[in-house]
């Protein structure tokens, strides 16, 4: 069993550990930036909010992480200066304009009842382990939302589907994905799920 905790409360600087995770599931993504998982997570080890993830520790191992939030909070922050010193000038200014658009953006209509799970991840090496299912279910159980949206999980990521419906999450959307290189990876869909207590 793994001990969970919220990231800012964690006995050490947790944010290298959030980096990795999140560098292993992302580089494909993020591939016109880096295609080394070393540099994507030195590049964004800055943005992560750490009082809005939550982390599974082994020992002082980050394993997993998972943020939630308000929709109107942010988990993520970009420097651009940051973004710029790791990617140079010309990259690390096109990552500063466009995933600001994709990881900052807040609900549409935010509410006090519905919490964002966001950037759910997972250490390549303890994957299907149920790290990501201790950690969202810790979040479910210690915090007040009455509702809990996932919004953007790829068609093709069958495991994390059927992960968050064994938890009890039911899809309520589907929308076709606009981004050619996300179909150049076979993905044709985006799922957002719904869990509600």
């Amino acid at each position: 069993m793994f001990q969970v905790v919220r990231a800012d409360q964690a006995e050490f600087d947790v944010r290298q550990g959030i980096s990795k995770i999140f560098a292993d599931g992302f580089t494909q993504w993020l591939g016109f930036f880096s295609k080394d998982p070393r540099k994507i997570a030195d590049t964004f080890a800055h943005m992560f909010v750490l009082d809005q993830f939550y982390v599974a520790l082994n020992d002082k191992e980050v394993v997993g992480m998972v943020a939630c939030t308000d929709g109107t909070s942010h988990s993520v922050k970009m420097d651009k200066k940051e973004l710029r010193k790791h990617l140079g000038f010309y990259k690390g200014t096109m990552a500063a304009i466009f995933l600001k658009k994709e990881f900052e953006a807040p609900f549409v209509q935010p509410s006090n009842e519905v919490g964002s799970i966001e950037f759910v991840g997972t250490a390549n090496e303890f994957r299907g382990q149920g790290v990501a299912s201790q950690l969202i279910l810790h979040i479910i159980k210690h915090t007040h939302y009455e509702v809990y949206l996932i919004e953007e999980v790829a068609d093709t990521n069958i495991p994390a589907i059927k992960m968050y419906s064994k938890l009890g999450f039911e899809e309520y959307k589907r929308r076709p994905i606009p981004n050619k290189r996300a179909k150049r990876i076979g993905i044709n869909y985006i799922v957002s799920l719904r869990y509600t207590k």
